[in-house]
């Protein structure tokens, strides 16, 4: 968007909309605030007002209004006229950050992501550090500010009723060999850890790893891989998300892998649609990334569909109840599949909420930058999951494993939050003996 003229191909998207108000049933923020500027219709009039030069990109309201969305996809879903309403954002938020600038701190941020070393040395710093502004949570193996750190950061989400969860001192790719073998192994897939698993659950990746195994997969975790680049991208810095892009792709053409494995819905969008979108027109690259978005699989996915896992016989124990990652269902297509895995656990009663797919809130840095809108939705998911009466949330992301902690502590009944495939790792620990 240059010159308040649009790129036609967004154009065409802004002519598709109806102005028929469907978004307005399941956009979050929109739930929330009550206001027209806050659904998919209301943006998408913000953006013709900007391509006719009657609003400016520079102008704060705008901005403010712009980046007020989780870029979730709800809207998607519910659109008649199939408008690619994420497109439109991610477009408008980049011609704001080439207008304007990137703000200084996610600039120096989104700088550190480019440059893995200096980020690790920090994750492994903060971990070390960490007790001198968190308060560990043990019931919770988690953390909250600290008085009076609480107090300064509470208008930023950082009060000191919040759990977040902790950093770990040793991340994932330093506890597994760069290749993980497997008995008489069947394929080699490569696991994209992405950043939460790498720092903040890097069990839960051992788990993913252990699963993988357990089915005949050599699992490659490469080291050279970095941020799958949603962070950046949905703030508008489109050139680091590019090349955050090109170093992974790099990475894994090194791998001698089959398919690429995540789990995380929003590091395997990257994968399966971002990758190729910013990557369309670079001559170099477009193919690479068209072949990796063609063998890029949620881990669930991989097991029910492709490999057809093994069957767990080990009894965990739990009433269940599954959350559905916004990116994981409305961007990589997966609902079925976590739950049939979930189905198949001895002991796992498996129970539905009334909306498993509305989003909980999360959208990344979104419930530190619009804490208010964030808390009001997941006060939303939490007591839709309590009244399953289940004791534990599963979901298949790990951004929305940090969301359901914060919300199920302060506004449910303090469930057990956990990714399915550690509930699947459960029960062939217990197959084996071991747990």
């Amino acid at each position: 968007m240059k010159g308040g003229e649009l790129d036609p191909k967004l154009q065409a998207e802004l002519d598709k909309c109806l102005r028929c108000g469907m978004c307005m049933a399941v956009c979050p923020v929109y739930a929330a605030e009550k206001d027209e500027a806050a659904v998919a219709r209301g943006k998408i009039a913000i953006a013709a007002a900007v391509a006719s030069g009657d609003l400016a990109l520079d102008d704060r309201e705008v901005i403010d209004t712009l980046f007020n969305c989780l870029v979730c996809k709800s809207c998607m879903t519910a659109c008649p006229s199939g408008v690619r309403f994420d497109r439109i954002m991610l477009s408008l938020r980049a011609a704001i950050v080439e207008k304007n600038g990137l703000p200084w701190l996610k600039s120096a941020i989104f700088h550190i992501l480019k440059q893995p070393a200096r980020l690790d040395t920090a994750m492994k710093m903060g971990a070390r550090l960490q007790g001198l502004v968190f308060r560990d949570n043990p019931g919770y193996r988690a953390i909250s500010p600290r008085s009076p750190f609480a107090m300064l950061g509470r208008d930023a989400g950082f009060g000191a009723d919040r759990l977040f969860p902790a950093p770990s001192p040793r991340p994932l790719r330093d506890r597994v060999p760069e290749v993980v073998t497997a008995p008489r192994a069947k394929m080699r897939v490569a696991f994209f850890t992405g950043c939460s698993f790498q720092y903040f659950y890097p069990e839960t990746g051992l788990d993913l790893i252990q699963v993988l195994t357990e089915n005949q997969v050599e699992v490659v975790v490469p080291q050279g891989q970095q941020c799958c680049g949603t962070p950046v991208l949905v703030h508008g810095d489109a050139a680091t998300a590019r090349t955050l892009a090109r170093t992974n792709i790099d990475v894994m053409e090194r791998s001698n892998a089959r398919y690429i494995v995540t789990g995380c819905g929003s590091c395997g969008s990257a994968w399966q649609h971002e990758f190729r979108e910013v990557l369309r027109e670079d001559p170099a690259y477009a193919e690479k990334a068209a072949h990796w978005a063609a063998r890029t699989y949620d881990v669930s996915t991989l097991l029910t569909d492709v490999i057809g896992y093994r069957r767990p016989t080990g009894a965990v124990d739990a009433v269940v109840t599954y959350h559905d990652p916004c990116h994981l269902k409305k961007s990589m297509k997966v609902a079925r599949e976590p739950r049939d895995i979930l189905r198949t656990i001895p002991g796992v009663t498996f129970r539905e909420m009334s909306q498993p797919d509305a989003c909980c809130g999360s959208g990344g840095s979104y419930g530190l930058t619009h804490f208010d809108t964030s808390s009001d939705i997941a006060r939303r998911k939490a007591a839709d999951a309590a009244g399953t009466g289940a004791g534990t949330i599963a979901t298949g992301c790990p951004a929305c494993m940090m969301q359901l902690l914060d919300g199920t502590h302060r506004f449910g009944n303090g469930q057990t939050v956990r990714h399915y495939i550690s509930l699947l790792a459960d029960s062939y620990r217990r197959t084996a003996g071991i747990a």
